[in-house]
């Protein structure tokens, strides 16, 4: 038995290795995508974004706010406009992203405490870059409107104390956790990685038994497996896992360290995860290449059912904002425990216990696909086998 389990391993490698729609794939492509996800992102943050200034009130308070959004690290004021239709038109031109109007009057308003409306206009169609427009030009007005009013009341001898307390009575302190700078490649670039080895995993794999059948070659594994089915899926998983190694030390050893992406502590909890990943993928592709004797079909399926597995799997959007049935159909696919436990193993850093809510939900997909998968195989085993047999 472990001897005919290691032919079968063998003999899928060599596979792996010799046909082009296996390596190209499996081998070649990963390196490349996973150097030029990287490389996109290679700026990391979104800085110095052209920012507009519509000053009404040309005032020392408007010009030291000017010179202070200057000096953050997402604003960069690129030039002055006079009205709002201009601002509209440099906006629609996308010429800036942002602007910041200061009306009429605003230092006097100030300095007698009277409302002032400054307004932050952000392009939303930039989601990121409006928001964090949006963030520093608020820090600073508020920051600076409050400094007006801190040395009017220091000016007629209050403590600084006092005088703090009553301009902002509740003190707000705010901490980002897990990706503090908003930077682009550290948060993008390994969610890309690994839903791009997902989709290459299944797509492979969705041709690993019904390519036996066209080609001929499944009587000569079923041969050298004693007729079981068991015998063949294990063989060819644990060629297909191994395999996925590669694209694993590739990500975690030269990827992550090149890019500084490494989370220390975390290498040994990421390589459990992916392998239950690796294995949920290749439970997929192969119960759907016995069940779909049509290769080009499987293929079909194997393509749909992965490409959306990116924006369902809450991602880039949380998935409890989704539909009802959009959050049942991410749930029927491996990448959303998976990416679940991910950010908690590798974002959070936190210990695996708290991952085995996800690792039970793989564990399940695993057996779940694979059951079925030897199930219909060994069903057409014995079918081949008894028209064989029959004269």
């Amino acid at each position: 038995m472990i001897k005919a389990l290691l032919q079968i391993t063998l003999r899928e490698w060599k596979r792996i290795l010799t046909r082009p729609e296996h390596n190209l794939v499996l081998l070649v492509i990963p390196p490349l995508l996973f150097f030029f996800y990287a490389f996109i992102y290679n700026k990391q943050q979104a800085e110095d974004l052209p920012v507009a200034i519509w000053d009404e009130d040309h005032s020392p308070v408007s010009r030291q706010i000017t010179f202070l959004l200057e000096q953050t690290a997402s604003i960069h004021i690129t030039e002055q406009v006079n009205s709002q239709a201009e601002l509209e038109q440099r906006m629609q031109e996308q010429k800036i992203i942002g602007a910041i109007h200061f009306p009429k009057g605003m230092e006097r308003d100030i300095k007698s405490r009277h409302p002032v409306s400054v307004t932050i206009y952000t392009n939303a169609a930039s989601l990121v870059p409006g928001k964090l427009i949006y963030k520093d030009a608020s820090t600073v007005i508020i920051t600076a409107g409050s400094g007006v009013n801190l040395q009017k009341f220091m000016k007629t001898g209050m403590p600084e104390e006092k005088a703090m307390a009553l301009i902002m009575p509740v003190s707000l302190t705010v901490y980002p956790l897990y990706n503090p700078t908003y930077n682009y490649q550290h948060y993008l670039v390994p969610g890309l990685i690994t839903v791009a080895l997902q989709m290459m995993i299944i797509m492979v794999a969705v041709l690993i038994i019904n390519q036996e059948w066209k080609e001929g070659t499944m009587e000569t594994l079923r041969i050298t497996a004693h007729n079981s089915a068991g015998l063949i899926i294990t063989g060819k998983a644990i060629a297909h896992l191994t395999t996925s190694w590669v694209n694993f030390v590739l990500m975690t050893g030269v990827i992550f360290p090149i890019f500084s992406l490494s989370h220390p502590g975390t290498l040994w909890q990421l390589f459990l995860l992916f392998n239950l990943l690796a294995l949920a993928c290749i439970g997929i592709g192969m119960m759907a290449s016995v069940i779909a004797s049509d290769v080009m079909l499987a293929l079909d399926a194997g393509l749909f059912y992965t490409s959306p597995a990116f924006v369902f799997s809450g991602f880039t959007f949380p998935r409890w904002g989704m539909p009802w049935y959009d959050q049942y159909y991410a749930s029927l696919m491996p990448y959303t425990p998976f990416l679940d436990g991910f950010f908690k193993l590798y974002f959070m850093e936190l210990p695996l216990r708290y991952a085995m809510p996800e690792i039970i939900r793989l564990l399940l997909f695993i057996g779940f696909t694979f059951f079925i998968a030897v199930f219909f195989l060994q069903v057409r085993l014995n079918k081949s086998v008894r028209y064989v047999i029959t004269p």
